[in-house]
């Protein structure tokens, strides 16, 4: 019994702590959390039968999704895989989890976010942390040297999902990736070709696609005086000037990471410069930057980039951006990023994108990001063999997200089934004849329901229709079946029409194509 009193005290405290955190207006996410540790608790109780009861939640990070959303989600897919498909892309799969060896190493400092999988006497596994790492595996391991393709699936990390909103354990990424020896910047273009494509069809608001690359980074730092070993550590801090003011990152560089002052300004006068191919002639010309074999590759290779984008009708929205630099410690050359800086709604609320942003338009947040990265398959080859590779990840949760909150902001219904008629009856005892009818339209392709009731009410069968959007309702009656027509219903208008059984099939399709 002491256990029990134990366990009572502690769901008292809980309770307090629970109680407290609502009356402080704490965040929802602090408030869930106490919640789900006071449910615990309660369930350590157990019922007064005795039996141990169930605390129904999901796990931390996660989230069901229920048949509106993932009404909205197949939409955002079908645009999106439409998308890679026009652009002529295969797709693949790879198992959720992978040999632990396979993603150490490979994501810097956010190695501590994978989730190892609990020894069972076998291999030590990992779930994947990301989709580009599986990818270069499967490329290394069929030895395969070029394909374009795509990837959508769920991914892993640890992170603090109570921290972090809109940021989960689970989540889903979309992949596309070219590899293969190719002429410069061909495929990289068409990357962004893809983005731009992709964004402007969901129709989510302004944005914006920043590009740089891994090579001007390294070289602005050694020409600012950066030390060899210092480039990582410092390029990590210039990725948070999305969030921070150029201060705080000047900051973290001379107090944390042990820069000097001055080398902190030098970089400061480069990454605050935006442009477009004008920008990369300036900078070729540029006394200091010219001194850098590695940036003037990349200054050429921008060049080039733009005149693709140009044919590609695409620089409206690009932006070469010099304070661009993306933590992943994969990426060998460009690197790209896209944010919305108007969503058609209230901006998503992430701790992740806060703070000071020097553009006239407010970000909303990054929506896709990729680069190249030449070096990641050869990580894999035994003989060390590059696969030359460039790729881009649709930020699909930020996506659904947004989409959610329009449908909840427009009037329009989201509708989850696509049911085109409903078999309705007038009078009682019609159930054969419905089934037989039913039968007739499922044969022909037809999306058809019917109520699974002996004799249902008519009124109850049209409210269905209205409820679930349903746009026809075909109903049966003694005297329609003696004269061989059923009474065909538009359920918007409540307009009726006698259609002949023969031409049923013939008008539904009809009037369906035309909604």
């Amino acid at each position: 019994m002491e256990d029990k009193a134990q366990i009572q005290e502690a769901i008292k405290i809980q309770g307090e702590v629970v109680r407290k955190l609502k009356s402080e207006k704490a965040s929802k996410e602090q408030i869930d959390e106490e919640v789900a540790k006071l449910l615990e608790l309660k369930a350590q109780l157990g019922g007064d039968d005795g039996k141990h009861q169930f605390v129904l939640k999901t796990a931390k990070g996660t989230r069901d999704y229920n048949p509106k959303q993932m009404a909205i989600r197949e939409k955002v897919f079908n645009t999106i895989i439409g998308c890679f498909k026009r652009h002529g892309a295969e797709t693949i799969d790879t198992p959720v989890f992978e040999l632990k060896e396979t993603l150490t190493g490979k994501y810097g400092e956010d190695s501590k976010l994978i989730y190892d999988l609990k020894d069972q006497g076998g291999e030590l596994l990992s779930l994947r942390y990301d989709l580009t790492v599986p990818f270069a595996r499967y490329l290394a391991m069929n030895k395969i040297t070029n394909i374009k393709r795509y990837h959508i699936a769920k991914v892993y990390r640890r992170d603090n999902p109570a921290m972090t909103r809109g940021r989960y354990r689970e989540f889903y990424q979309c992949d596309f990736d070219i590899a293969g020896q190719y002429d410069a910047m061909i495929p990289d273009a068409e990357c962004l070709k893809i983005v731009y494509e992709i964004l402007s069809e969901l129709d989510l608001g302004d944005f914006r696609i920043k590009v740089n690359d891994r090579r001007i980074l390294d070289g602005m730092f050694a020409v600012c005086g950066v030390p060899d070993d210092k480039f990582r550590t410092i390029c990590s801090t210039v990725d948070k000037l999305d969030k921070m003011a150029w201060e705080d990152v000047k900051k973290e560089m001379v107090n944390e990471k042990g820069l000097s002052e001055e080398a902190a300004d030098q970089i400061g006068e480069y990454v605050s410069m935006q442009g477009g191919m004008d920008l990369a002639e300036r900078l070729l010309q540029d006394q200091k930057m010219s001194q850098s074999k590695q940036a003037c590759a990349g200054l050429s290779d921008i060049k080039q980039l733009f005149s693709y984008l140009q044919l590609f009708q695409v620089t409206d929205k690009v932006v070469f951006d010099l304070s661009l630099a993306r933590g992943l410690d994969y990426y060998t050359g460009i690197i790209y990023e896209a944010v919305l800086t108007q969503a058609g709604v209230a901006p998503v609320t992430n701790d992740n994108q806060q703070g000071a942003n020097t553009e006239e338009n407010v970000s909303v947040g990054s929506v896709a990001g990729g680069g190249r990265y030449d070096g990641l398959v050869g990580m894999f080859d035994p003989k060390g063999r590059k696969v030359p590779c460039v790729g881009v990840s649709i930020g699909i949760e930020r996506i659904f997200s947004i989409m959610e909150q329009k449908a909840e902001l427009s009037a329009e219904r989201v509708r989850t089934t696509e049911v085109q008629v409903m078999v309705a009856s007038a009078q009682k005892n019609l159930l054969e004849e419905r089934l037989r009818l039913v039968t007739e339209l499922w044969n022909a392709g037809i999306k058809a329901e019917v109520m699974y009731k002996k004799s249902p009410k008519l009124l109850s069968q049209l409210q269905h229709c209205e409820e679930s959007g349903i746009p026809l309702v075909a109903i049966l009656g003694e005297q329609e079946l003696k004269d061989g027509v059923v009474k065909l219903r538009d359920v918007a208008t409540r307009e009726e029409f006698d259609i002949s059984r023969a031409e049923l099939i013939a008008e539904i399709r009809r009037r369906t194509s035309e909604a």
